[in-house]
């Protein structure tokens, strides 16, 4: 853009070049918008707050997702395309875990870096974010007994779902039907082989669709909670249901911020700068959420559309009002007012997973199809198995 395009109108504002924003980013680098974010990451749920504790325990989850980045050479030495076995495919990705606060889906922590890196090397970089006073809810991918060790050395106890391959002994089995059991670790010379004592519960899942078709599959979920009369087992099923939290904030991230783009920057500095930037606004609508329900601590969060917290911030950003009040502070502000006007009903939404919009080179293409199109109303039927002798003899509800 030539000089004479940057000169201002004759009253109006000056018009800056295309290439400013972009080397005004530069000029920031990637490190503020990171530590912006770690300012304002963490809990914010009450106690009062429903879906965000569990006797006594503030209910956590940790999962994974990936995000598409630019084909670009400055790009795929870091982050390289999928590799078939004849050719590249796909965009390079980005693979992105975040530990979320259920009931409220507040960011705690978050890592991110190359996809080769497995779910349970960015998992450890996250733990600092527990505490004694937390519960983390895991699936399959992080049932890795040194990772579980380390969840405890926080203080923390954590529900994970075990692997299929995980057939734990049985030590005793308990009247709930959950048994007690240990996860052996590697021979250490002088101590023999370390175990992890933890309490598995076996269940049958069964989910019914509201046009018939219906899905039955095992869990099996290994627990650190091993007082099953104040743990019961059938509270433990139903509490791992909201490990989805995390998929529902991946949602919000991928689907109603990014709109299901790819990231824009050219550079690696660029895509961090980027990414920790998308995670800062995300929690910046999460706390202007949980401000604007302060004075109603029983009012589940998840009534709140985070889509109308997105569109009211960048109306209010775009039309500079409403940003600064002149009079006594106002907590809840026009963010918080407009998501309070726009509840939904009174019930938990489904659960929505983040992969659901996703484009045609997606791994899950070959799925499309293969489920049902619309949403509907479900039911979920729990059978908890009794163990004897290894063998499930009979189930309850």
């Amino acid at each position: 853009m030539g000089q004479a395009d940057r000169a201002p109108a004759r009253g109006g504002p000056i018009r800056p070049a295309v290439s400013s924003l972009v080397r005004a980013r530069r000029r920031v680098g990637a490190r503020p918008l990171k530590l912006l974010f770690q300012t304002l990451a963490g809990p914010v749920g009450e106690r009062s707050r429903p879906g965000v504790h569990y006797r006594g325990l503030r209910t956590v989850a940790v999962d994974g997702t990936s995000l598409h980045v630019p084909e670009d050479e400055q790009i795929t030495w870091r982050y390289p395309k999928r590799v078939g076995e004849k050719k590249e495919f796909g965009y390079p990705l980005l693979r992105l875990l975040v530990v979320v606060e259920c009931g409220t889906r507040a960011l705690l922590a978050a890592a991110f870096g190359p996809e080769a890196d497995g779910e349970t090397v960015y998992a450890t970089r996250l733990l600092d974010c527990l505490d004694a006073s937390m519960l983390l809810l895991a699936d399959a991918a992080f049932d890795s007994r040194d990772l579980l060790e380390q969840v405890l050395a926080t203080g923390a106890q954590f529900l994970v779902r075990s692997g299929a391959r995980r057939c734990p002994a049985i030590a005793h089995r308990l009247p709930d039907g959950s048994y007690l059991s240990y996860l052996p670790g590697p021979y250490q010379p002088g101590h023999g082989y370390p175990s992890l004592p933890v309490r598995v519960v076996e269940a049958w899942i069964t989910i019914t669709l509201e046009d018939g078709t219906a899905r039955r599959e095992q869990w099996r979920l290994i627990t650190s909670l091993l007082d099953h009369k104040r743990y019961p087992a059938a509270e433990l099923v139903d509490l791992y249901h909201e490990r989805w939290q995390a998929e529902t904030t991946y949602f919000s991230i991928k689907s109603s911020l990014l709109d299901g783009r790819v990231l824009r920057s050219h550079s690696i500095d660029g895509i961090d700068q980027e990414v920790w930037a998308l995670l800062t606004t995300y929690q910046a609508l999460i706390r202007a959420a949980a401000d604007a329900v302060t004075d109603q601590p029983r009012l589940d969060m998840d009534r709140l559309s985070f889509t109308v917290l997105l569109q009211t911030a960048a109306d209010t950003v775009t039309r500079a009002c409403g940003i600064t009040s002149s009079g006594p502070t106002d907590l809840v502000g026009s963010i918080g007012r407009a998501a309070l006007a726009a509840l939904w009903p009174a019930r938990r939404r489904r659960r929505t997973k983040a992969r659901s919009k996703k484009n045609a080179t997606s791994k899950y293409q070959p799925n499309y199809g293969k489920h049902p199109q619309r949403a509907q109303h479900y039911t979920v039927h729990t059978e908890i198995q009794i163990m004897e002798d290894g063998i499930a003899s009979r189930s309850r509800r």
